[in-house]
């Protein structure tokens, strides 16, 4: 998974991605999910977000993976900040796991998660680990998240723009491309699409789209 790449950028503080408020499209669109508090959400290749902090406020319990040390520590010293909480650690495997009754973060990659350690989620939240990975990664990315999750629903958020005018990350998804992924497991709904101001946004024409996927029957 690139992971020197990641680890650099987090070294180097390199995290143009990282939001400093949760995503608006989050707030506006997660409803749509029809969840009920206490289900329990997966972000995989979590950063530091500040959606995470967000779910949590809205009564959702939480499980994250994400590669670098650095973001995780982070995150961590985020949430004991707001919401007072004691993180138990262990190691399972490859990972690193941070433990708490709201929460619960992994440490590696995510490739070495297993189905077992993710335990059951109600629904995933991926924002920007599709499109953080190159085309050649992404299947393998979507094969593993179905499988560990036993096709949860997801809310994701995919980012578009001329390809040809940024090497990436983030990297272009496609509509075609979401709909080859998922096609074949989800039903696949477009709930919101926007135009990005380009000013501080990679790539040209840059948009983003907002996808409802629920498991076929």
């Amino acid at each position: 998974m690139q992971h020197e790449f990641w680890h650099q950028r987090w070294q180097e503080n390199r995290i143009g991605f990282h939001q400093l408020t949760p995503s608006p499209l989050l707030v506006a669109h997660w409803s749509e999910l029809h969840l009920k508090t206490k289900q329990r959400v997966f972000v995989p290749l979590s950063g530091k977000t500040l959606d995470i902090r967000w779910l949590i406020q809205q009564g959702f319990r939480v499980v994250a993976i994400e590669l670098s040390q650095i973001a995780v520590v982070a995150l961590i010293e985020q949430l004991t900040q707001d919401f007072n909480f004691d993180f138990k650690i262990s190691e399972q495997n490859d990972l690193i796991h941070y433990s708490h009754p709201q929460i619960d973060i992994y440490v590696g990659d995510f490739f070495d998660l297993a189905k077992e350690q993710l335990g059951q989620v109600d629904a995933i939240y991926d924002r920007a680990a599709l499109i953080a990975l190159p085309k050649d990664m992404r299947r393998q990315y979507t094969k593993h998240l179905i499988q560990i999750s036993q096709t949860a629903p997801q809310f994701l958020i995919s980012y578009e723009y001329d390809q040809n005018s940024f090497e990436g990350p983030p990297f272009s998804v496609e509509a075609k491309e979401v709909q080859q992924l998922y096609s074949p497991f989800y039903q696949v709904r477009l709930l919101k699409e926007q135009f990005v101001d380009p000013e501080g946004n990679k790539g040209k024409n840059p948009r983003s789209k907002v996808w409802l996927l629920t498991a076929r029957s």
